[in-house]
């Protein structure tokens, strides 16, 4: 018998270009979650922060791989993506910089999601 589905999945991706498996399948996954109906939260961190920038996930490739701007655009249809405020301030990018729709957020925000009850944390 299969558990019930968390109320949140919360997917940190922190893996960009420098590991292009890894950040795929951070991306793979919260669309899919999203596409079931649950309330996914993706957030991007290290090299995954660029995503947020206009453009920067059509650069992405990754043979046998859904292309990133179909998942990305699937997880903001019905979910949220946070960029982490420490890694926008040391890649200079500020709120006007990001797509619409991604919102820059830190720790504090992130602990508040991992902890809500039912909501089950993935790290890539």
């Amino acid at each position: 018998m299969l558990a019930p589905m968390a109320r949140l999945l919360v997917v940190k991706a922190t893996a960009g270009a420098d590991a292009p498996e890894r950040c795929s399948q951070a991306f793979t996954v919260a669309s899919t979650a999203a596409a079931s109906g649950v309330d996914v939260s993706l957030w991007l961190t290290g090299e995954s922060s660029w995503f947020a920038l206009p453009g920067r996930a059509a650069e992405f490739a990754l043979p046998h791989a859904a292309p990133l701007p179909d998942l990305l655009d699937a997880i903001l249809a019905t979910g949220r993506v946070t960029l982490c405020t420490q890694c926008a301030a040391r890649r200079d990018i500020g709120p006007d910089d990001v797509l619409p729709g991604i919102r820059i957020a830190g720790a504090a925000v992130f602990v508040e999601e991992v902890t809500t009850e039912g909501a089950q944390a993935l790290v890539y």
